[in-house]
């Protein structure tokens, strides 16, 4: 039934050759990468007016995007599938051993999805920088690493292929890099951004093996040959598995999941903004899109299928219990992310019947999680810089505004409804109880998992509200030891993108629930999901999954209220049980991968370092010493005196006698 559907979809739907301002759709990535190269290579002579060229290089990008899709919606969903040729690297051979390596942009559906969110939500928050970063003396570079992010992020989403799609997957780490580690004077942020780039190495060595699995298989790296490989079932189940396993690696590490979620908590490191530009919206979703996108080799393998669901229950729940034991609150929000995108990586490990799920959730969570982000800056700007929720409290009487926008994002990611976090992620704890996908064993599993999961959320994203904005004063003063803070709100430079997120972190999850517009959208890429759900029922009520899960959210909130509002807050961590303490410290996640990874990698090279100190080196200087060893010894035979050259040539003579003589006699 799954397959039959998405084939449906998939046949309905052929590239058409772009017209219009689609033929330009390339400028999205050349205006803010040109941008960032000229204020890197200007340097300080635009240091006043250079954020503003960036501000508006961001905006172009985004009217372009929206441009093209008001294009789309105008056309027939069948047509939806634009092919924007850029340009042919090089062409070699001809028939099937032809090689062709070309970029050409693939707007769809699900491309555009993410071409919207990311220039929209990255416009804003270069908007809001303007203002965050005004007494940064490298305000001008910041904004070239932002204008670099922004050109980067699309590339990978609108690509044709999977080279294409590397390419721009290598820019958006990069990027990361620099931004994570902009403050790179200070030692901890200069690790934190070397961490995140080796652990995104590590993921895409993954794209690299599966790159090359599907040439040596199909001799193609394009979508249309491998996917349509897939589809029609010329892909064998070994390969599905192995290429399917492959994307999954790169995945966790492009998206923080397990096993390669330990940079997501230190790339918090970096200014706020690119807190919510890479974590909330647009990088860390990106191994979302690449498992949706390759949806159909992961229902050619339920092996690999599997898996993916398997490693979305288990990060929802490691971020999820790891928040609720953080203090800092950035800490706190990126443990927040790495639970939600295990939501999605769940939605998108059910099949075709989560694929669209998966995706609505990315998309209102990206809104959401800016607005979480940014407010979070807006309290460290008030609060001196400061990231210990322990010393916040009360700040709702001075920060009336922030506390509303903040209240927003909190009930959405809640998934109170209205708000838009009810409509994407309740879809999803349904569509896991449904043994559509792994049977009524699997059901059971995956849905009770998202199902606490989504109880655990609430409670420390609760938290994280009440200690921020209510209860007693816990301020630093001098009697501290610190600087006295004296919260206020931010200008109207950083609370305006706040407030236009509000409008879609309350507003977007009704408007494309209720209407199934946004199903409407993605079907002819992701299926006829709507049919799917219809033709299985979850194993119990959607009705009782819906109230189960509200009553669990609402019992978090409560709970929360408790124990840090009716309670005082001690402005030091107490000591607690194993799990706390184990929470704090990311469930010892350093210390695996340092104990599995890093320490093994340590001994190899102290052992290959032994190796060639004690034994190349040994070797060559034992060979030295022998050539000087003999060099002594023949400089005493070259003496200089006749008598001495002739006793040897007598003795050479005489040797050679009795060596002439031995050989007779034996």
């Amino acid at each position: 039934m799954n397959s039959l559907l998405l084939n449906t979809a998939a046949e309905q739907m052929a590239n058409v050759s772009a017209t219009g301002l689609a033929e330009y759709a390339w400028l999205m990535v050349v205006i803010p990468l040109l941008v960032s190269g000229f204020l890197l290579v200007c340097g300080r002579a635009t240091d006043k007016w250079g954020h503003w060229l960036a501000v508006a290089a961001s905006w172009s990008s985004f009217l372009l995007g929206f441009i093209i899709f008001c294009q789309m919606i105008g056309q027939a969903p069948a047509e939806r599938s634009i092919l924007a040729p850029v340009f042919t690297w090089f062409k070699a051979g001809s028939g099937n051993e032809a090689v062709e390596l070309s970029w050409n942009l693939l707007l769809d559906p699900l491309s555009m999805t993410f071409v919207l969110l990311v220039t929209f939500v990255g416009s804003l928050i270069h908007v809001y920088s303007v203002a965050y970063m005004e007494h940064d003396p490298d305000r001008r570079r910041f904004f070239a690493y932002l204008n670099f992010f922004v050109a980067s992020m699309p590339t990978p989403m609108a690509s044709d292929s999977y080279v294409a799609l590397f390419f721009g997957w290598e820019g958006v780490g990069l990027a990361s890099y620099l931004l994570i580690g902009f403050w790179n004077h200070e030692l901890p942020n200069a690790v934190a951004a070397k961490k995140a780039f080796v652990m995104n190495r590590v993921g895409d060595l993954g794209l690299l093996l599966a790159m090359m699995s599907m040439y040596a298989e199909f001799n193609s790296m394009k979508f249309v040959d491998v996917l349509g490989a897939s589809r029609s079932g010329d892909m064998t189940g070994g390969w599905a598995t192995a290429i399917g396993l492959f994307l999954l690696l790169a995945a966790c590490g492009k998206s923080a999941q397990f096993p390669l979620q330990a940079w997501l908590g230190d790339a918090m490191a970096g200014p706020t903004p690119v807190s919510a530009l890479i974590h909330a919206a647009t990088m860390v979703t990106a191994g979302v899109y690449l498992i949706v996108r390759s949806g159909d080799i992961f229902v050619a393998s339920p092996t690999a299928q599997l898996c993916v669901a398997i490693v979305g229950a288990i990060t929802l729940l490691f971020g999820a219990i790891v928040g609720c034991a953080k203090d800092d609150m950035k800490k706190v929000l990126a443990a927040s992310t790495m639970s939600q995108i295990g939501y999605m990586m769940l939605g998108a490990g059910l099949g075709p019947i989560g694929w669209t799920l998966a995706i609505f959730h990315l998309f209102v969570h990206g809104f959401f999680k800016a607005q979480l982000f940014l407010g979070a800056g807006s309290v460290m700007h008030a609060m001196n810089e400061q990231v210990d929720m322990r010393r916040f409290g009360a700040l709702r009487g001075v920060m009336k505004v922030s506390w509303i926008c903040f209240g927003i994002a909190w009930l959405a990611i809640l998934g109170i409804p209205p708000f838009s976090g009810f409509f994407s992620k309740e879809p999803i704890i349904a569509a896991a109880f449904n043994e559509i996908a792994f049977g009524t064993t699997g059901a059971w599993i995956f849905g009770l998992v998202a199902m606490v999961g989504a109880g655990i959320t609430s409670f420390y994203m609760s938290r994280l509200f009440f200690m921020i904005f209510h209860g007693e004063k816990r301020w630093t003063t001098e009697f501290d030891g610190g600087s006295e803070v004296h919260p206020h709100e931010p200008s109207w430079l950083m609370n305006g993108p706040i407030l236009v997120l509000s409008v879609f972190s309350l507003g977007m999850g009704m408007v494309l629930g209720f209407t199934d517009k946004f199903n409407d959208w993605l079907e002819p890429v992701t299926g006829t999901q709507g049919a799917m759900m219809a033709s299985h029922h979850p194993i119990i009520s959607h009705n009782l999954i819906s109230i189960i899960t509200l009553v669990l959210v609402l019992c978090g909130l409560a709970l929360a209220f408790i124990m840090y509002v009716r309670r005082p807050v001690p402005k030091v961590a107490p000591a607690s049980n194993a799990l706390v303490e184990a929470a704090r410290v990311d469930l010892h996640q350093d210390t695996i991968n340092e104990s599995v990874a890093m320490l093994p990698a340590q001994l190899l090279t102290v052992g290959v370092g032994g190796a060639d100190r004690g034994l190349i080196d040994g070797i060559v200087r034992g060979i030295a010493w022998c050539a000087q060893a003999l060099g002594r010894a023949l400089s005493h035979v070259q003496n200089g005196y006749i008598r001495a050259y002739a006793s040897y040539i007598l003795g050479g003579v005489l040797l050679a006698l009795v060596l002439v003589v031995g050989s007779q006699l034996v």
